[in-house]
């Protein structure tokens, strides 16, 4: 139905480093040509825990400001892609995991005893400048401090009041959910959806592209 299913899995946690990165990009490339809308589902119990923080330990830093680098660049372009971004968040979402759901059009949790959010300041790091564009593009102002400051984490259902998802299925019914979502999503007139994103985006675009936060 004009939906490309994108099923990320990597048997653990959902790392982000560059093996991941690069994937994404070429099945991003294949599905921009192909499909009128996308979906990410994660797997069970985990959409995305984040950078690789045992291949970082171990990188120099300019491996670790790279990696870093391409995580958000990819955040970015789903943020300014030009189809709908359906997200299927599986379980946890946390750091990087929930800056993907935060560059998502429509977001999806299951529902279940999950964490979501931006917990850099609880582990000691600081947000690069995607983290508090992207929050600030698409977060609550009344959560703005508990969330992108204090790094807290939050379960599915508090998760929608923040702003990192916008609806909650049990963990059964959310790849239905997801793709129904987005097969509606992919009847929307393409040109029209595109510029209307990148209108009502564009200063958030702006502060990704000069890399500087919102």
């Amino acid at each position: 139905e004009d939906v490309a299913c994108i099923k990320w899995d990597d048997g653990k946690a959902n790392a982000v480093n560059l093996d991941m990165i690069s994937t994404m990009n070429e099945v991003l490339d294949e599905a921009s040509g192909s499909a009128k809308s996308i979906m990410i589902e994660g797997r069970p119990g985990v959409f995305c825990g984040g950078f690789d923080l045992k291949s970082l330990q171990k990188a120099s830093e300019e491996e670790v400001e790279h990696l870093i680098d391409r995580g958000g660049e990819l955040a970015e372009r789903l943020f300014t892609f030009p189809k709908p971004v359906v997200m299927a968040c599986t379980g946890h979402a946390i750091a990087q995991g929930a800056a993907f759901l935060l560059a998502g059009d429509l977001r999806i949790g299951a529902t279940g005893n999950f964490k979501i959010g931006l917990n850099e300041t609880q582990i000691g790091m600081t947000l690069r400048h995607f983290g508090p564009t992207l929050a600030k593009a698409r977060l609550a102002q009344t959560f703005y401090t508990r969330a992108a400051i204090i790094g807290e984490l939050f379960d599915p259902d508090v998760a929608i009041e923040v702003g990192y998802l916008d609806e909650t299925q049990s963990p059964q019914e959310i790849h239905n959910a997801a793709f129904d979502r987005a097969a509606t999503l992919a009847k929307l007139p393409t040109d029209a959806f595109k510029m209307n994103k990148l209108l009502m985006r564009s200063a958030a675009i702006d502060a990704l592209k000069r890399k500087e936060p919102l």
